[in-house]
């Protein structure tokens, strides 16, 4: 069977957005166990001009089923808005994300090769194919994304590793 753009994206989305829920619901016991306000993580940033925790799970979240439904539509324009200032909130943009990725057929993903589509900011419009776009714009943010939520977390305290990073693994199973 040959690798399709599905296994090469939908998978890995959920794999790692699995493992970003986790770092959210440690990052709210660290809270609790350590007497912290969530602002304290939600807003923690690794430098100044680096945005927020919560930024970057919207952005996990954009990068991965939002890139699918901008494939869908031809057209990707980032969404600027606030993200959620609560972990339960957070952790909603994840399960959103999680069940519209979890619906998503094989077949779909095939269909979108070729197809054309623009990334637009403001007056930048960056033309690519579905496939181009995916994997060389949306899943590279994504683990931009997942990567720095991970080291915000790391930097303020939390007993994570790699492992947490990582989540849960994809392996060959006997028989």
């Amino acid at each position: 069977m040959a690798f399709s753009l599905y296994d090469a994206t939908i998978p890995s989305y959920l794999q790692t957005i699995g493992a970003f829920a986790k770092l959210i619901d440690k990052a709210e016991a660290h809270c609790d166990a350590h007497d912290l306000a969530p602002e304290a993580l939600i807003q923690a940033r690794l430098a100044e001009d680096m945005l927020p925790f919560a930024f970057q799970a919207k952005w996990v979240g954009t990068h991965s089923l939002g890139a699918i439904e901008s494939v869908r539509a031809g057209l990707c324009t980032p969404d600027a808005s606030t993200p959620p200032d609560s972990f339960d909130g957070l952790r909603d943009i994840l399960s959103r994300a999680t069940e519209g990725l979890s619906a998503i057929e094989r077949e779909e993903m095939e269909r979108f090769i070729g197809k054309d589509m623009v990334f637009k900011f403001g007056e930048t419009e960056i033309p690519f194919t579905a496939e181009n776009f995916l994997l060389s714009f949306s899943l590279p943010n994504f683990y931009f994304h997942a990567t720095t939520g991970y080291d915000i977390l790391r930097a303020q305290g939390l007993e994570i590793g790699k492992l947490d990073f990582l989540g849960q693994l994809r392996m060959k199973m006997p028989g």
